[in-house]
């Protein structure tokens, strides 16, 4: 019997349970455009979440978010002690 890979950082969309975040994703997705970030910058947060060191199982491990929800609201900041987001657009 093989067991299963934990992948530690992927974000939730990438897990093989996706359907489990079907609420989250719909929850973005209808998020009032006024405060949605931007689709290239949301794109541009997550790709650097996905390299942070900080990123479990889809949550950020400094503050306890998903970090897909947090990235998708433009005045969110990224809560790491050195904010991976303050280069970004």
């Amino acid at each position: 019997m093989s067991e299963q890979r934990i992948c530690k950082r992927c974000l939730a969309r990438e897990m093989p349970d996706a359907g489990y975040f079907e609420n989250m994703y719909e929850y973005i997705a209808n998020i009032d455009p006024q405060i949605k970030t931007p689709e290239a910058l949301y794109e541009e947060r997550l790709a650097l979440c996905k390299e942070c060191d900080n990123l479990l199982n889809g949550m950020c491990r400094t503050c306890g978010c998903f970090v897909e929800m947090r990235a998708a609201i433009a005045a969110n900041s990224c809560p790491a002690v050195h904010p991976k987001w303050s280069s970004l657009g």
